[in-house]
């Protein structure tokens, strides 16, 4: 009499152990492997001590690290001082296709970050638009970089801006305006301080973001501003300084732990009950005021939607002449034809699909298991503290005869990509009524009848958009697929990265072009996100920004 009990309880072990098992062999164990090559310090004739602050003692090194910090931060500010009115603009003014651009603030997050790399090259690089236009060539500088890092960012902050200032009590500003404070007063005395922890919370991710970023500092950086990032793959794989990358890791691996533990600290601080007296929105009057949306719509569309629209432009156009001579469009269309192209595409999305199948058990079976224990609905946020240039440094190090086996990409790629589904199931399984469960189990329905007549069909569009958001992590995903793909298992995006590596125009184009199917890619999921949930939370952390 006791068999379904114990059935129930086997049941239960087993949906926790899949998930913490899966972060222990995948995750735990080969940060733990990098730890001990970092605590080695590949230098013999140096204590332990001086290895461990090797990249600090080394100019070249103490420069990779200064400069992470430093891009990080102007992110932030830039991102703020632009995303902040914005912000403000979006939340206050009532417009015809407002729902149309909030939907559209979520496209950055499922663009891969190679796409993003390749249109700010459209905009800015050498074959860009602005240098075919007469407009100066920004290669070699920091500002490909800081652009790259404020297309990907800005819709954080103008999100949740926007979300925090709909929280505003509309009593407390009415009262301050009828005080005899200005709009600018009432503002910084009564807005800000309500505002001020969404957006710092933000900004943790906004740096989290930037100071662990791989691909884009990979392509826009360049040899003079390469991040540490960048500097752990070059060490690895083309230096084959394994103790020294293993140091650097370390270091990165403490300062995004901490800014981790601040927008976790963030976070517990936001939980609070919507307020009920929001300010309403209306439509915009007079000069000013329409000045005011024009100009945040034109933001919008320089710093979020310019790149992609860059990509098309040189994908359609290419192979064209811009001097006017022998103007020849669309040849680099050819190379969608090449078998290299079919090949990589036939790998991304058989990676994506196999990836995104396992992260949908993974997530599900961690979404329940975290229900009854706060420990484990911690650990969904450890692959965001983990960069991927660091999971796959370590799996390379703990793993080394698996490296050229399918099966460990395929699962690097899902330890990438399952917390987005776990993250969205749980905060699904939080907001649903318990009587629905009680309901169900009191006219006689078992724990896995009531799951699957109940419970599941309940979960389905939490899990649809986790899905989404899992599948676009895949399908972009640059920095596992370097460290641990093998030449025959190319996809798209380390395809487009190999055309970058390659001299002459029309290898350019030809990497537009297949940017612009990756891209196409990324607008599946892009749809698939928002088809039915116009107001979901935007800026849950996002590993396709590595």
């Amino acid at each position: 009499m006791h068999a379904a009990p114990l059935q129930q309880r086997g049941s239960g072990l087993l949906v926790v152990a899949l998930p913490v098992a899966f972060l222990l062999v995948m995750l735990v164990a080969p940060a733990a492997r990098l730890l001990l090559e970092a605590w080695r310090g590949g230098t013999p004739d140096l204590s332990v001590a001086e290895a461990v602050f090797a990249p600090w003692l080394d100019p070249y090194l103490r420069w990779r690290m200064a400069w992470s910090l430093i891009q990080a931060a102007c992110t932030c500010v830039a991102t703020l001082v632009i995303g902040l009115p914005i912000a403000w603009v979006l939340a206050r003014f009532e417009f015809a296709g407002r729902t149309l651009v909030l939907r559209s603030l979520m496209l950055p997050f499922v663009v891969p970050t190679l796409v993003a790399a390749l249109g700010v090259l459209a905009l800015m690089g050498p074959q860009g638009v602005l240098a075919r236009l007469g407009g100066p060539d920004l290669q070699g500088t920091p500002w490909l970089l800081l652009y790259g890092n404020v297309f990907f960012n800005l819709c954080l902050v103008v999100r949740a801006g926007t979300d925090a200032l709909g929280q505003v009590s509309a009593s407390r500003l009415a009262a301050a305006r009828t005080l005899g404070a200005t709009p600018w007063r009432a503002f910084w005395r009564v807005e800000w301080p309500a505002i001020a922890p969404w957006l710092m919370s933000a900004l943790c991710l906004v740096f989290l973001y930037c100071f662990a970023g791989f691909g884009l500092a990979l392509v826009l950086g360049g040899q003079a501003y390469a991040t540490a990032e960048v500097e752990i793959y070059t060490l690895v794989a083309h230096e084959l300084q394994l103790g020294q990358a293993g140091v650097l890791s370390l270091w990165m691996m403490s300062l995004t732990l901490l800014v981790a533990l601040a927008y976790a600290a963030l976070e517990h601080h936001l939980a609070a009950p919507t307020r009920a007296d929001r300010v309403q929105r209306t439509a915009p009057l007079g000069v000013v005021q329409w000045a005011a949306l024009a100009l945040a719509l034109l933001c919008l569309m320089a710093f979020c939607a310019a790149p992609l629209m860059g990509i098309a432009w040189l994908a359609i156009f290419s192979g064209a002449n811009w001097a006017g001579v022998g103007t020849e469009v669309g040849n680099s269309w050819a190379v969608l034809a090449e078998d290299e192209t079919l090949a990589a595409l036939w790998n991304t999305l058989r990676f994506t699909v196999s990836a995104v199948l396992l992260a949908t058990v993974l997530g599900l079976a961690h979404a329940l298991a975290a229900r009854r224990s706060m420990l484990l609905r911690t650990l969904v946020f450890l692959p965001f503290v983990v960069s991927p240039v660091m999971v796959a440094f370590g799996l390379l190090l703990l793993y080394p005869a698996q490296t050229d086996s399918v099966f460990m990409l395929i699962a690097a790629y899902a330890l990438l990509a399952y917390p987005f589904v776990a993250k969205s199931l749980a905060s699904a399984l939080d907001s649903m009524p318990a009587h629905y469960h009680d309901a169900a189990r009191s006219l006689g329905a078992s724990p896995w009848r009531t799951f699957w007549r109940v419970t599941f069909p309940l979960l389905r569009p939490a899990l649809r958009r986790g899905v989404a958001f899992a599948a676009a992590t895949a399908v972009g995903e640059f920095a596992v697929t370097l460290f641990l793909s093998r030449p025959e298992w190319d996809t798209l995006t380390t395809l487009i990265y190999q055309r970058l590596g390659r001299p002459g125009a029309a290898n350019l184009d030809a990497a537009m072009v297949l940017s612009c199917v990756l891209m196409l890619l990324a607008l599946v999921a892009f749809a698939a996100i928002e088809w039915e949930s116009p107001t979901d939370n935007a800026y849950a952390p996002h590993r396709s920004h590595a």
